[in-house]
């Protein structure tokens, strides 16, 4: 059996553990009666018990050995079953989630009850937002502004002192660095070492990773330390300076954060950047017989890129205008909840690459009541294209075959060097076959909607309607007052 659920309430298969029953509480709320039968239940048990049972020490018995029945009575039923049951309930939460064939939206309201007696079901109840239920409008044939690709000459200039920036050479200059140049250098930093109390003057020591030999650096990259580059401004070839800074307060190495720190620096080689001329032999050297030549290909790739930007524009524009003309009923309560859902996803991503909720509000200057009141209008109209999106999945029945998965995951499969049925199965293993499925779903209903959809002009859409963005456009669906009727207004591309 299948049901529109998961992340874009599409294609997931249901588990029949748990009874479930779903009452609609209004204003996209739901409450789900779950019964987890006894034999779920008894399980859940013996299998803590056993766990339990590894670590308890009876006379009589070996270490590991207690068998459960005896742990449950030396421990209490009741202790063991509460165990079971807290590292169990978020399971069962998925499961009775999955069976409801809901989305949720924002954190549930979980209401346990009392334990059961032996032979009895677990009752429970879940109070929960859900993704609201698009009415739809017209999703098909939609007239959708499309721009023509357009290169400017700006844009290829840009790309050819691109290029001169990789072709330059490091010539050596027998003057003072300037901003721009490139400097080599040795230099060994030292910290000021605790104070002691024979100590009259400051001892500087020097630090782990304070040291380095014939390093080329860049006056003005701002790679280094505040202060670093601007005091290697004006110096010369064999000069010796020592320059006192300090750790910057977020610094990576948290021994040094904030410190003052010393540098003695000795200045080996000033060289200046020298690029080439844009000439005959720029071209050839870049494998064109003439500029012209090289020209013509760079607006050729500049066009392909744009028309790649004007396809994905096209598709979100389609996706959007489909949207304006259904009405989805969001709710204040339910645009907060996804905006938290989304504020979350950003700081688990972030903590991946080391930066924590404090060091990130830190960073942008930021409280986060303030981050969550910007995120509204994004997470309204991803509430809304998700609603309709799942909507039209499910008036058009698409369902993807296997071979469609197959397909889609064919660039994902050569990536990673195997065959694309070998990552098939290694995804249903993991459990995340169903997750690429519903992205696949999605993936196909926008490509209905685009297919379907009619291009017009930049200009003829800007004259017929009122130009607006998806930003804007989720700004004003917040504010409206009837919030299960979009504005009907065309999103168009901005232009270039």
């Amino acid at each position: 059996m299948r049901s529109f659920t998961g992340r874009h309430g599409i294609v997931a298969v249901v588990s029949a553990a748990l009874k479930t029953t779903v009452t609609e509480l209004g204003e996209s709320r739901v409450r789900l009666q779950v019964e987890v039968p006894p034999g779920e239940i008894q399980g859940r048990l013996d299998r803590k018990a056993q766990q339990l049972g590894r670590e308890l020490k009876l006379p009589g018995f070996r270490r590991g050995k207690v068998p459960a029945p005896l742990v449950i009575q030396r421990i209490g039923r009741e202790v063991v079953l509460e165990e079971a049951v807290r590292e169990t309930i978020s399971s069962w939460y998925s499961v009775a989630i999955e069976s409801a064939g809901i989305v949720p939206v924002g954190d549930p309201k979980l209401d346990l009850g009392e334990l059961p007696p032996q032979g009895e079901a677990l009752e429970f109840s879940i109070e929960i937002g859900v993704l609201p239920k698009a009415d739809l409008g017209e999703y098909r044939e939609l007239e959708v502004a499309r721009r023509e690709p357009e290169v400017s000459e700006q844009e290829i200039e840009q790309e050819i002192e691109g290029m001169r920036e990789r072709l330059a050479r490091l010539e050596t200059a027998e003057r003072a660095a300037e901003q721009g140049d490139f400097v080599v250098v040795d230099y060994v930093g030292s910290i000021e070492a605790p104070a002691s109390d024979e100590a009259v003057e400051p001892v500087w020591e020097p630090f782990a990773g304070g040291e380095g030999r014939d390093q080329l650096i860049e006056l003005g990259s701002g790679n280094l330390i505040p202060g670093f580059e601007e005091g290697l401004l004006g110096s010369t070839a064999g000069e010796t300076r020592t320059i006192a800074l300090t750790f910057p307060q977020d610094y990576g190495n948290a021994d040094l954060a904030g410190r003052d720190t010393s540098f003695q620096i000795t200045v080996k080689e000033v060289k200046r950047k020298e690029l080439p001329a844009v000439d005959q032999d720029f071209a050839i050297d870049a494998g064109f017989d003439d500029l012209d030549e090289l020209r013509a290909d760079i607006r050729g790739r500049l066009t392909e890129a744009d028309e790649g930007t004007i396809e994905a524009e096209f598709r979100q524009a389609a996706l959007d205008a489909a949207v304006a003309a259904a009405s989805v009923p969001v709710t204040p309560e339910l645009v907060e909840a996804r905006g938290r859902e989304m504020w979350e996803r950003m700081l688990h991503s972030l903590s991946h690459r080391g930066i924590s909720r404090e060091s990130y509000l830190q960073i942008m200057g930021r409280e986060e009541s303030e981050i969550l009141a910007d995120m509204q209008p994004e997470a309204d109209i991803a509430l809304r294209r998700e609603a309709v999106i799942t909507a039209i999945v499910a008036a058009e029945g698409i369902d993807p075959s296997e071979d469609d998965v197959l397909e889609a995951l064919g660039p994902m499969a050569e990536r990673e060097g195997i065959e694309p049925q070998k990552l098939l199965s290694e995804l249903r293993s993991a459990g995340r076959l169903e997750e690429v499925r519903e992205d696949l779903a999605a993936r196909q209903a926008i490509d209905l909607i685009a297919a379907a959809a009619k291009p017009i002009p930049l200009a003829q859409a800007q004259a017929r309607e009122e130009l607006w963005t998806p930003a804007k456009e989720g700004a004003a669906l917040a504010g409206a007052k009837d919030a299960g009727q979009a504005p009907a207004r065309l999103w168009t591309p901005s232009e270039r």
